[in-house]
């Protein structure tokens, strides 16, 4: 029987290289892919749906794009020019029918296969509870630069600057946007969809027992010069004590009792850090202020717009921010909700504070 020619064993042994470079390489990617921590908690019973799908992508795609990397390095290797050869022709290849048909019907399975996991996951997450089971309807409403929640309970109606959720129970998110396209996305749930002006979108998620506490909520799509700051929490809450914040929503505000002063605010760290209670964005992180020592240029220069300013054209600025806008500046950068986000009481204080610093 003929031996096999110097060639042919050749080839043959670096088809075997390939094979086991290939073999190990796809394996130690696939493991590290799936020991990295990619996403923050998952939080929500969808979220771990998205999860598993994103492992299935990985244990699917490292092997293909092992596959391709190795190839195209040995064959770089083996089939590189050498020094004497610059001028010479390569030999003649002649095309493989049987190559072609695999290396084309392998990856359009791949592909299919892929893609109906992936639908049948999407219809699995957006599937209504049964019937018998809770579901909880709030609306959100985007607009630069902030979100706001309305809430219906028990036919009481109200509105919220923060999302508060009970655990374990379904809540279809009914999301739109007044002004410009934004994106509803708390990254612990993994949904999130386009808040579109004109169009109401939808998603549901089912908080888990485990997502007991606070989670951000962040805008996605770039929707102008605030959009890093358009960001809110959400509070996820045992039933007992989200009845308990439904009940104070609904219920009115008690006046304070003998006549008792609030506590001092701290009008300037006010300015500087916000209200993380409500999520009230920071003046400073959108206006300079020498006297707090912010830079931002986001937002007008106070030291300059606010100088001879009275109290009432101060605190009209930080309740109606599109009744006067500073030349130079467009309406709807400042978000319009420091009326909610924000107590009469710290309005006043910052009122104070900004008549006292810009008029020196």
């Amino acid at each position: 029987m003929p031996q096999e020619s110097t060639p042919r064993r050749e080839r043959k042994r670096t088809v075997q290289q390939m094979v086991l470079v290939g073999v190990i390489a796809s394996a130690a990617g696939i493991a590290l892919g799936l020991s990295i921590h990619w996403f923050p908690p998952a939080d929500s019973t969808q979220a771990d749906k998205v999860d598993t799908l994103w492992d299935v992508l990985i244990i699917a795609t490292v092997p293909v794009f092992v596959l391709v990397t190795v190839v195209v390095l040995f064959s770089v290797l083996e089939f590189r020019m050498r020094p004497g050869e610059e001028n010479l022709d390569g030999p003649p290849i002649h095309g493989s029918t049987r190559l072609e048909v695999i290396w084309t019907a392998v990856p359009a399975i791949l592909i299919v296969g892929l893609v109906t996991y992936a639908y049948i996951v999407l219809h699995d997450i957006e599937k209504a509870p049964a019937a018998g089971n809770p579901e909880r309807h709030v609306a959100v409403t985007g607009q630069q630069f902030t979100w706001s929640f309305a809430y219906n309970e028990g036919g009481k109606k109200f509105t919220s600057a923060q999302l508060y959720l009970p655990v374990g129970e379904s809540v279809k998110f009914d999301v739109g946007s007044k002004d410009v396209i934004h994106d509803f996305w708390v990254p612990d749930f993994r949904m999130k969809i386009d808040a579109v002006p004109g169009i109401t979108t939808h998603y549901r998620i089912t908080p888990k027992a485990s997502a007991i506490g606070n989670h951000d909520i962040v805008c996605a799509e770039l929707c102008g010069l605030g959009h890093a700051f358009m960001r809110q929490t959400a509070h996820v809450l045992s039933k007992p004590d989200f009845d308990k914040w439904v009940q104070s929503k609904i219920a009115k505000p008690a006046a304070t009792a003998g006549g008792a002063q609030p506590a001092t605010i701290d009008a300037k760290k006010l300015f500087t850090e916000g209200n993380p209670d409500t999520s009230a964005t920071a003046c400073g992180t959108c206006h300079t202020l020498a006297d707090a020592g912010t830079t931002a240029t986001t937002g007008p220069v106070l030291d300059k717009v606010l100088k001879g300013k009275d109290a009432a054209f101060i605190k009209q600025s930080i309740l109606q921010p599109s009744a006067v806008i500073a030349p130079g500046y467009q309406d709807g950068i400042m978000p319009s909700n420091f009326g909610d986000t924000l107590s009469a009481e710290q309005v006043d204080a910052l009122v104070q504070y900004l008549s006292k610093v810009t008029n020196k």
